[in-house]
């Protein structure tokens, strides 16, 4: 009779290289590898691959069993039809270990060094990846010594185990047959902030993939947390249709920024290729200095006309939906565009519904020039605790706005935010 799996739970690295013998006890070569579909939470082992006198052999896993010292066919293996993988299988040894994966829990890039089984209602399935020292040491045949030797200075070797339903592979351009049934479909499930830090370790053409496959306002978001010197790389290296619709989803101001750090051919390529409005801001941004009110705004603002009632806004507010930053203050302006006063949130939902905007708005309302400099804007949200300041032209007409996240940001060191958290990366 065959003995079942050990009573601990396997890693591959117990059973890769293993002796293969067939049903007679006759040895017939080694285990090479393990591959599965990636399909499920925790996918199934369907196939071993075999190293044999006449070359690589797949069969099932169900003609397999485990025993004690060695991996026994359970009938002979010129009885045993020859499986061929399909092209979105997984070698776990060949494509896995050593190879990079995102731990979409930890929102950090780690690096393979065993894989974890478990044996579950007659299947053996692929459960953890072991990314800690104690996976290292286990493949080399060296975990009891490890063990030992952080026990004589009263320590314990961590374990180092990721679920396997919360990391993704990573692509390799050394291994093209990693294909995946939904790419990066975890990796887009973090916050964009996350995903930034995530894409920061990766290679330059891991980075361009995460970007191509995420959906249009994710990769917006994330690509807004990149470091500067990143985005223009990736950027660079997305196929143009692509690197254009992203910039629409950014913010103009962020899209501005990016822009800037391109080359002047592919900025106008690019913004060729954006939609009509998107492009006009950006385009409006870009005439302005870099280190301007007019270079660092956001042409995305709420303005209404002041004769319309504060029913009449609060309606058009939900109809548009806004994104939260911008729903910081309305602003009122006349018929030309020019800024004539402004009104909080609060203000106008306490108001009463029948009045007018030109009624309820502040006259006074304090703004920027477009050619003012960041450092004046930064010193009026300071003094005056602004959380936006509205930037006009000579004439007055507005023409967007300055919030206080954008000022932050600017007048920060670069990368203060990921400096500030910190990360831990194993490699």
């Amino acid at each position: 009779m065959l003995a079942a799996y050990p009573s601990a739970v396997p890693y591959l690295s117990d059973i890769q290289h293993r002796r293969v013998l067939d049903a007679g006890g006759d040895e017939i070569g080694h285990l090479t590898d393990l591959a599965v579909r990636p399909e499920e939470r925790f996918p199934v082992v369907q196939w071993a691959i075999l190293g044999t006198r006449d070359g690589e052999r797949i069969v099932r896993w169900s003609d397999v069993a485990i025993e004690p010292a060695h991996i026994r066919l359970r009938r002979r293996l010129e009885s045993i039809p020859p499986e061929t993988l399909p092209a979105d299988a997984l070698h776990l040894g060949r494509d896995l270990l050593d190879k990079q994966i995102v731990d979409t829990h930890g929102a950090k890039v780690v690096r393979v060094n065993d894989l974890q089984l478990e044996e579950s209602a007659g299947q053996l399935r692929l459960v953890g990846a072991d990314v800690g020292v104690r996976g290292l040491a286990r493949r080399v045949g060296a975990e009891g010594i490890a063990e030992r030797i952080a026990g004589m200075f009263g320590q314990r070797m961590p374990r180092g185990i990721i679920p396997w339903h919360l990391v993704e592979p990573l692509e390799q351009p050394d291994a093209p047959n990693v294909r995946l049934t939904v790419p990066h479909q975890k990796l887009a499930l973090l916050h964009p902030a996350d995903i930034a830090d995530v894409v920061e370790e990766m290679s330059a053409d891991e980075r361009v993939a995460v970007f191509e496959q995420l959906d249009v306002e994710t990769a917006a978001e994330a690509l807004a947390e990149v470091e500067p010197e990143m985005q223009a790389a990736i950027v660079r290296e997305l196929d143009e249709e692509r690197a254009a619709d992203i910039l629409e989803e950014m913010a103009p101001d962020e899209a501005a920024d990016l822009l800037q750090d391109l080359p002047e051919e592919r900025r106008e390529e690019l913004v060729d290729l954006m939609q009509k409005d998107e492009a006009e801001d950006v385009e409006e941004i870009l005439t302005y200095p870099e280190e301007s009110a007019g270079g660092i705004m956001t042409t995305d603002f709420i303005a209404f006309p002041r004769d319309i009632t504060a029913q009449e806004a609060i309606d058009r507010l939900r109809r548009s939906k806004p994104d939260p930053e911008l729903a910081y203050y309305v602003y009122v302006v006349d018929a030309e565009g020019r800024l004539d006063g402004v009104i909080s949130l609060r203000d106008l939902v306490v108001a009463d519904p029948d009045t007018t905007l030109d009624a309820v708005m502040d006259p006074h309302v304090l703004h920027a020039n477009a050619d003012s400099s960041k450092e004046d804007v930064a010193a009026l949200i300071a003094k005056y605790d602004l959380l936006a300041l509205p930037v006009v032209d000579a004439r007055r007409r507005l023409l967007g706005t300055v919030t206080v996240d954008d000022v932050v940001e600017l007048m920060l060191p670069r990368g203060w935010k990921k400096r500030s958290g910190g990360r831990t990366v194993a490699r």
